[in-house]
C-alpha cells in the first residue's frame, strides 16, 4: 500500500507540470506521465529519510544496575612510572 505522504510529495514534485497544464502549455498525458515518474522517486526519497531518522529519539536500555555502597571511595588509576 502506498503512503499518503508519498503521493503528496509526488504531487509537490510534479506541481510545475500541473501549473503548465493550467496555463495550457502542455498536454494532460504529459502531466500524468510526470506524476507517475514522480511517485517512485518520492517513495525512494521518503524511504531514505525514514531510514536515516529511524534511530533518532530512541533511548537505549541502561546497562546492568549498580548499587553504590556508601563510604567507599572510587578507585583511582595508578600514575605511570
Amino acid at each position: 500500500m502506498i503512503r499518503w505522504s508519498v503521493l503528496l510529495f509526488a504531487l509537490l514534485i510534479s506541481a510545475p507540470a500541473l501549473y503548465r497544464y493550467v496555463l495550457d502549455e502542455i498536454d494532460l498525458t504529459e502531466v500524468l506521465i510526470r506524476f507517475l515518474i514522480a511517485v517512485p522517486v518520492a517513495a525512494v526519497l521518503l524511504a531514505g529519510l525514514r531510514f536515516i531518522t529511524s534511530g533518532y529519539g530512541r533511548t537505549e536500555e541502561p546497562g546492568s544496575p549498580v548499587t553504590p555502597t556508601p563510604g567507599e571511595a572510587p578507585a583511582e588509576p595508578e600514575p605511570p612510572a
